[in-house]
């Protein structure tokens, strides 16, 4: 294949699809249109020779191709980004800089813990301060610049704050080991005839879950509400009520307490995390440097 042709953004494109298993949710990480990925995948079949991606039940499963060239192209991806970050005017290896980000328990489990090691690596001398608020929240923090970044699951509705989706992930029950009501898989029927923890509610629209119980006028027993996604597994292993919550938390809360994930067994849509800055950082390098890596890492997740 001759490379002085190729178009890098079909490589961007591969890598979207490849992660995501997804044309619809690599479009939203790309942040173009579905058919605009579609096409850039027709494209970049044709050059390789290869379907790449097959459509199933689960979503675009790659060829054994896609999986042979997939890794390289990552590195080459990486090898890029780092090369243009550098070439940015902003030394982030000497810098002593603190950012501030606002973020969730989503963002505490699931993003900072492999953006940190990563960073501590690249750029030992940069600070990190965690302020632990959601990120519709800290938008008067953000006008402030007393945060740099916010992590969220909604934007503000205001001209003066940018954002880039970095991620989309969608929702998984946990129960205990062995529960007495649960056999092979989650039923409906059992889904309702049990009890439930859930989070309070952080703002005025109802829970994605229980939208979609709400559409087949269902509704789910909710004993007990919670703060805060990390108080929920440490219940959950010890009684019998049911956490449903992020996947990516899901999968990870599942691993560390020996908790048993399962489908919803309703059909929700898969849901957005934000990355969000106001517009008084779009020209500060440094802080431009730091959106870019932590939405690069986040594509990798």
């Amino acid at each position: 294949m001759n490379l002085q042709s190729l178009d890098l953004n079909l490589l961007r494109v591969f890598d979207a699809i490849y992660i995501e298993r997804s044309i619809s949710r690599a479009a939203i990480r790309l942040n173009l249109s579905q058919p605009a990925v579609s096409n850039a995948l027709s494209r970049l079949r044709e050059r390789i020779g290869d379907p790449l991606f097959e459509r199933t039940a689960e979503g675009m499963a790659p060829t054994p191709r896609a999986k042979t060239i997939a890794e390289p192209i990552q590195r080459a991806l990486d090898l890029l980004r780092e090369g243009l970050s550098q070439r940015s005017g902003f030394d982030f290896s000497e810098s002593k800089r603190t950012f501030e980000l606002a973020v969730e328990d989503y963002g505490e489990n699931v993003i900072l813990p492999r953006f940190l090691k990563w960073l501590h690596e690249v750029a030992p001398g940069i600070r990190i301060v965690i302020r632990p608020q959601p990120g519709i929240q800290a938008k008067d923090a953000l006008r402030r610049g007393s945060v740099d970044l916010a992590l969220g699951f909604f934007v503000p509705g205001t001209e003066d704050f940018h954002h880039h989706c970095v991620m989309t992930d969608t929702l998984l029950t946990l129960a205990r080991q062995d529960h007495p009501a649960i056999l092979e898989r989650l039923t409906l029927e059992t889904f309702l005839s049990v009890k439930h923890v859930a989070l309070i509610p952080r703002t005025k629209s109802m829970p994605m879950i229980d939208l979609a119980l709400a559409k087949r006028d269902l509704q789910r027993d909710i004993v007990v509400q919670v703060p805060h996604f990390q108080s929920m597994p440490v219940i959950v292993r010890n009684t019998d009520l049911l956490g449903t919550l992020p996947k990516r938390m899901a999968v990870l809360y599942a691993d560390h307490f020996g908790l048993q994930p399962y489908q919803p067994p309703v059909r929700t849509p898969d849901f957005p995390v934000y990355l969000i800055w106001h517009q008084s950082a779009d020209d500060d390098i440094a802080h431009r440097w730091l959106r870019d890596a932590l939405i690069d890492l986040c594509q990798r997740l």
